[in-house]
C-alpha cells in the first residue's frame, strides 16, 4: 500500500512539475501554426529596423495586415501577398512633421510630395491661425486671415477646424494630418483685428471655441505672437485659453512672441503660460534670430533645461537652415497693421503714415520683432512669393536687387510691394547661425519641423519661389547633419523625428515600430539621402526615401509617388465622438 502511495504521490508531483510546460509548448505549438495559417497583407524583409525608440537598430522582418503591423522579427515561412526586400535599407517610423503650412498645398494636390519623397507620414498645422474655426466673414477673406495667399480654386465651406481636416480626409491625401486651433483664429473669429483686450463675453466664447476644437480632435492650442494680430494677445488671455486646452490634455506650442532683441523675455512669457495654465508646451522654431542676438541661444537651453528640471514638460521644434521664411509684414510695425490687410494698405497709403513706418523699419527697438534689421543688409532678404502675376518677375531677387530695380530705397520697396501685390509678400530672412542649428539639433527635447508647405514642383506651385525647407528639411537632417558631419547618431535622429513628437502629441499607436501600431513606415537609404533644393532652385525633391507606407497603404514606391491617398484625420487626446 505505501508503494501505491509513493508512486501515486511521484506521478502527482512530476504532473504539477511537468504541466506548465506541457500547456505552453501546446501552447506555443498553436501559436506557431496559427501564425503561419495567417496571409499577411504585406512583409518588408531584411531590412536594418530603427524602431523609433532610439534603441541599438538590427536586421530584422515585418508583417502587416491591413493599417496595422502584426508582427516583427524573423518572418521565416510567414505567407503574403507581396514582399518587398528592404536590401539591408534603414526601415524606420515615418517622420512627424510638426510644423507645415502644406493646409493649401494638400486641397491643391492631395499627394504631399515634397514631404512624403522625405518619409514624412503626418502634417501637424496651426502655427497661430487654423483652418477653423471661422465665421462667415472669415470665410470670404482667406488672405486677410493668414490662410494663404494667391488664388485657390475651392471655397473655405467649413466652419470648424474638425470639419477642415475630415474634408481632407474625405478629399484624398496620402499623409495624415493634424492640428492645433490658432490663437490668433480664435481672436479674430470674435474681435476681429482690433488692438485690444477681449470683454468676459469675448474671452468666454474664445474658451468655448477651444473646448468645441479640442472635443472635435485638436493638438492643443498654437500662437505666433509677432505677427498682427496676434502681437495683441496679452500674456493673461493666453493663460486663459490655454487652460481650457490642459484639460483635454492638449500642448501650447508658440512662435514666441520675440526670438532676437526680446528673446529671454519672450520664453520667460512662453514659460509663465506653461507653468500657469498646467499644460505641456512647445516651442515653434526655436531660434536666435539677428547676429547680436545669437550668443542668447544657450542662455535660452538653460531656462528650458531649469523648467524641466522644475517639472514643466517643455519641449522645441527647428528646422535645419539658417534662414526663415514668412512675409514683409514681419518688418513692419504691428500697429500700422491693425484692422487686417485692407485697413494696412490704406495706412501705407497716407504720406504721413508712410514717413513713420520708414522711420521705424529702420530703428532698432524691443518694442516689436523687426526681422528687416535682424537680417541686417537688404542683401539678407529674398523675395519668394506674390499675389500679383505682375510682380513675379521679382521672384528670387533680394530686397537689395529688387530697390535697385525699382530705384527706390529697400523700406520704400517693401511697402510699395505689400501695397501692389495685395498681400504680405513670401520672404526670406538670413537671421541665424550655422553653430546654432547643430546646438539644437543635438538637444534631447528637440523635434523637428518645416515650417512650409508639401509641394510639387508643377503647376500653381511653380508661381512663387519657396524656402528649401519645404523640399529638404528631414533629407537635410539625415544627410548633412547626421550622415555627413555626425552632430547625432541615426538611431537619435530617428525619434526625434517619430516617437517623442508622438509622444509629445499623445499620439497613440503611432511613433513605433511595434506589434499593433499603425503602419506608418520609411524606407531609405541612409547613404544617399540628400536635399538638393536651394534659395535660387527651390522646386527640387530630395533623394533617398525608397518606400513610403501610410496606414498600411503604400505611397511610395521605389521613389515614385503610387498616387495612393489613405491618410486620415488624427485626432488629439480630448477627442470625443
Amino acid at each position: 500500500m505505501f508503494k501505491n502511495y509513493s508512486k501515486s504521490f511521484f506521478i502527482f508531483i512530476l504532473f504539477f512539475i511537468l504541466y506548465p510546460k506541457l500547456v505552453s509548448a501546446i501552447s506555443l505549438g498553436y501559436s506557431i501554426t496559427q501564425k503561419d495559417s495567417i496571409l499577411f497583407d504585406l512583409i518588408i524583409k531584411n531590412g536594418f529596423i530603427y524602431d523609433g525608440s532610439g534603441g541599438v537598430p538590427y536586421k530584422g522582418d515585418l508583417a502587416i495586415i491591413n493599417d496595422k503591423i502584426e508582427f516583427i522579427g524573423d518572418a521565416g515561412g510567414l505567407k503574403s501577398k507581396k514582399i518587398i526586400f528592404a536590401d539591408d535599407k534603414v526601415v524606420s517610423p515615418g517622420f512627424i512633421n510638426m510644423l507645415s503650412w502644406a493646409v493649401d498645398d494638400l486641397i491643391i494636390d492631395g499627394r504631399s510630395q515634397g514631404d512624403i519623397r522625405q518619409g514624412v507620414t503626418l502634417e501637424v498645422f496651426g502655427e497661430g491661425v487654423s483652418m477653423g474655426p471661422l465665421n462667415s466673414e472669415m470665410q470670404k477673406d482667406r488672405t486677410a486671415n493668414g490662410l494663404g495667399i494667391g488664388e485657390v480654386d475651392y471655397d473655405l465651406n467649413w466652419v470648424t477646424l474638425g470639419d477642415y481636416l475630415q474634408f481632407l480626409e474625405n478629399k484624398g491625401v496620402s499623409p495624415n494630418v493634424a492640428s492645433f486651433v490658432g490663437a490668433t483664429t480664435l481672436r479674430v473669429h470674435q474681435i476681429g483685428y482690433e488692438d485690444r483686450p477681449p470683454t468676459k463675453q469675448e474671452l468666454d466664447s474664445m474658451k468655448l471655441l477651444v473646448r468645441q476644437a479640442m472635443e472635435e480632435g485638436a493638438m492643443g492650442i498654437g500662437s505666433s505672437l509677432i505677427y498682427a494680430p496676434a502681437f495683441y494677445a496679452s500674456t493673461d488671455e493666453l493663460i486663459e485659453i490655454c487652460k481650457v486646452a490642459s484639460e483635454y490634455g492638449g500642448i501650447y506650442t508658440s512662435h514666441l512672441r520675440s526670438e532676437g532683441n526680446r528673446f529671454l523675455e519672450s520664453v520667460d512669457e512662453f514659460l509663465k503660460i506653461a507653468s500657469e495654465a498646467n499644460i505641456d508646451s512647445e516651442i515653434y522654431h526655436l531660434k536666435a534670430g539677428g547676429k547680436e542676438n545669437h550668443y542668447k541661444l544657450d542662455l535660452v537651453i538653460k531656462k528650458i533645461d531649469s523648467a524641466r528640471a522644475a517639472g514643466l514638460n517643455i519641449t522645441a521644434d527647428m528646422y535645419t537652415y539658417t534662414a526663415g521664411a514668412t512675409g514683409l509684414d514681419a518688418s513692419m510695425p504691428p500697429w500700422v497693421q491693425e484692422g487686417g490687410y485692407s485697413e494696412w494698405k490704406k495706412r501705407l497709403q497716407d504720406p504721413e503714415i508712410r514717413k513713420k513706418v520708414v522711420k521705424e523699419i529702420n530703428t532698432p527697438t524691443d518694442e516689436w520683432e523687426n526681422l528687416y534689421l535682424q537680417a541686417g543688409s537688404p542683401k539678407n532678404l529674398i523675395l519668394i512669393g506674390f499675389a500679383n502675376p505682375d510682380l513675379r518677375y521679382l521672384t528670387g531677387k533680394t530686397l537689395d536687387e529688387a530697390s535697385k530695380i525699382l530705384k527706390k530705397d529697400p523700406a520704400e520697396t517693401m511697402i510699395d510691394l505689400v501695397i501692389e501685390d495685395g498681400s504680405r509678400v513670401g520672404t526670406v530672412y538670413f537671421i541665424m547661425s550655422e553653430e546654432n542649428i547643430k546646438k539644437k539639433i543635438a538637444l534631447p527635447w528637440m523635434r523637428f519641423g518645416s515650417d512650409a508647405g508639401s509641394m510639387t514642383p508643377e503647376g500653381k506651385f511653380l508661381e512663387s519661389n519657396t524656402h528649401p525647407r519645404a523640399y529638404g528639411n528631414f533629407a537635410r537632417l539625415l544627410g548633412k547633419y547626421v550622415r555627413d558631419e555626425k552632430v547625432i547618431s541615426l538611431e537619435e535622429a530617428i525619434k526625434k523625428l517619430t516617437s517623442n513628437p508622438a509622444k509629445t502629441l499623445k499620439i497613440k499607436n503611432r511613433g513605433l515600430l511595434k506589434k499593433g501600431y499603425y503602419a506608418d513606415i520609411v524606407i531609405f537609404d541612409k547613404d544617399k539621402i540628400k536635399d538638393f533644393s536651394t534659395f535660387s532652385n527651390s522646386h527640387q525633391f530630395s533623394t533617398g526615401v525608397i518606400h513610403v507606407f501610410v496606414n498600411g497603404t503604400q505611397v511610395l514606391k521605389d521613389g515614385e509617388h503610387t498616387g495612393a491617398l489613405p491618410g486620415r484625420f488624427i485626432k488629439g487626446p480630448g477627442y470625443k465622438k
